[in-house]
């Protein structure tokens, strides 16, 4: 899989991929990601991306010529381009799925004010990450580097992703390590009784429990 990022600050995604699990993904060759800064393909001499809105307004408005001129470059028939915006469907785990299967995935982050409405049409696809406002798009796509990377066949073990929170609409079941007791507070019989098929029945129950609780938008 090959990700490109189209950004205006590199540096504030470069950190991230180079670390954990993204970086061994990279290493091993299961996916390639590259940082494009798209202010080098500004018409403009001094490299500007960003003008007044027509109408008048407040902020400044992401220029359309970057990002035309950038994906003429960089688009193929696989890509698949995404553009970071309040204004789409939210992100979750169903999504970041679906987004593993592409072959070329382009995320664009915006930045000021908002993007030239023409922009738009040229994406494939608009997401939000959430109900709230972000400087610009950066941590969204490492959001959604994260998330779909880490799903890729070989990036982390099977059984962890089969046991992860989401899977059938349920939150993960409570997990604990050793010590068995700390603080007067004890890890639950079941885990250390050795019967793994009560442990399982105990989890699954759990996930059900918890997710009543915390999350109960996902049941319906």
């Amino acid at each position: 899989m090959r990700i490109d990022v189209l950004t205006l600050f590199p540096d504030a995604i470069e950190g991230f991929i180079n670390e954990s699990i993204i970086k061994r993904a990279i290493a091993s060759g299961k996916v390639e990601i590259n940082l494009i800064n798209f202010r080098k393909y500004s018409p403009l001499n001094n490299n500007q991306v960003d003008d007044t809105p027509y109408g008048g307004g407040a902020g400044m408005v992401l220029r359309c010529e970057p990002i035309f001129n950038c994906l003429d470059e960089i688009k193929t028939d696989d890509s698949y381009v995404v553009l970071l915006t309040p204004e789409g469907s939210t992100y979750n785990q169903e999504k970041a799925k679906s987004l593993t299967l592409k072959k070329h995935l382009i995320i664009i982050c915006g930045h000021y004010e908002g993007f030239d409405e023409r922009i738009k049409t040229l994406v494939d696809e608009e997401i939000s990450i959430g109900d709230y406002i972000l400087t610009g798009g950066e941590i969204a796509a490492a959001a959604i580097i994260d998330s779909t990377v880490r799903l890729i066949d070989g990036v982390i073990t099977k059984d962890s992703l089969e046991s992860e929170s989401f899977n059938d609409n349920l939150l993960d079941y409570p997990t604990y390590t050793k010590p068995a007791e700390y603080r007067g507070l004890k890890v639950p019989d079941v885990l250390i009784s050795g019967n793994h098929e009560l442990i399982n029945k105990w989890r699954e129950e759990k996930r059900k429990e918890k997710t009543m609780e915390k999350r109960p938008d996902l049941l319906k």
